[in-house]
Formats: C-alpha cells, structure tokens, sequence
C-alpha cells in the first residue's frame, strides 16, 4: 500500500469520527432540553455521565490529527482539513460540556438553596434551544458537505440566538421585579440561556473554521 493510500484511508477515518463526535453532541443537546422539559433526573444524569464519551472522542481525533501531521507531511489542502479537524473538535467537546451543564440544572444537588422545581420562562427558551440544534446540524452538514454557502448562512442564524437570550433575560428581570418568578428559579432560567447561547458561539466557530478549511480563509485573514 502507497504512502498517500494510507494517508487517505487515515483522513477517512478522521472525517467519520468528526461526523460521529457530531452526532454525539446533537444527541447530547437534544436529550438535555429533554431533562429539562420533564424534570427527568435520570436523563440529566446519563447526559453527564455521557459526557465522558464526548471528551475520550476529542481526545481520539486530536490523537489522530497529531499522527497525520508528525508522520505524513501533509500537503497544504490536507494540513487545513486536519487543522479545521483539531478546532472543530474543541467547541464540539465545549458543546457537549454546556448540554451537561444545562442537565444538571434539573439534579436537585444544584438548587439546594431553593429547592424548587425548575421552570422555563417561556416558549422563547424552547425556540432557543431548537435554533441551536438546527445550528449544530447545519455546521456538521456544512463540513461533510463542503458546503460553503451552508456554513455562512448558520453563522448569521447565532443572531437569532443572541435577540433570544436578551429577550429571555428582559423577561427574568420583570418577572422578579414584579415577583412573578423567584431569585433561585430566574438564576436558573439565565445559567440556561447562557449555555444556550454558548452553544450558539461554538456552532458559529465551527462554521468560522469550515470556511476557513474550504477558503484557506479564517475571520478575514489568510492562513493558508
């Protein structure tokens, strides 16, 4: 087998472990909002404990990155899919992390000072999390896809995301001033919308790299 032969079956491999990190943390968003919405202690906590796999696969891919670039000598169009491939996976495991953190909001360890049931300000906070699934998937689509068009028009969708998370955080502040809501359920209501709008970023930030990996341009700067 050629040297290049062993190099495109390496990069395959790299490209199906970057869609199944994907398809990890897409469940992982999905199944939060899940726990959430029901209150489910159980589903919070497998999300959390599944977190770990998230973290061992980045691991794995960062590991084969490191490989391909210290045995191979990758050509220039090679080392930008192995460089998108290293950055990608690094707000892929932070998105994975803010799931975990939206989970555990409903583990009664993390509201021992109120001891209430957490409840959702209001439809705006499911559009959020919806908006933010769409973006995950569509920045995922973009990289397998090459698609270019795809990964700018996802980066103009975190606005959406953003007007959201002010909105939601207006709403927090008339609730408790005209105590509609209390301080421990509106401090948990804002941590949501935080991680929420985090992922948002990090969906941003992956689209920012497939650019960069299908231009050779990264925020309007030449790398590559």
């Amino acid at each position: 087998m050629s040297a290049r032969r062993r190099f495109d079956e390496e990069l395959d491999l790299l490209y199906h472990e970057l869609i199944e990190m994907g398809s990890m943390i897409e469940k992982a968003i999905k199944s939060s909002f899940e726990a959430i919405e029901s209150d489910d202690e159980d589903i919070a906590r497998d999300i959390i404990e599944n977190d770990k796999a998230i973290n061992e696969m980045e691991r794995k891919i960062e590991a084969r990155c490191l490989k391909l670039i210290l045995r191979q000598q990758p050509v220039a169009s090679d080392l930008r899919l192995i460089s998108t491939a290293m950055k990608m996976i690094t707000d892929m495991e932070r998105i994975g992390d803010h799931a975990a953190d939206i989970a555990s909001i409903c583990i009664p360890d993390e509201r021992e000072k109120n001891q209430e049931k957490f409840q959702i300000v209001d439809e705006k906070i499911v559009q959020m999390s919806n908006i933010d699934l769409e973006m995950v998937a569509s920045s995922i689509s973009a990289f397998v896809n090459d698609n270019l068009d795809l990964a700018k028009t996802t980066i103009k969708t975190d606005n959406e995301v953003d007007e959201l998370f002010y909105e939601v955080r207006d709403d927090i502040i008339r609730g408790l001033k005209n105590d509609q809501i209390t301080p421990g359920i509106a401090m948990d209501t804002l941590m949501l919308i935080k991680y929420l709008e985090r992922i948002g970023d990090h969906a941003t930030n992956i689209c920012e790299w497939v650019i960069f990996y299908l231009t050779g341009e990264h925020k309007n700067k030449k790398l590559l």
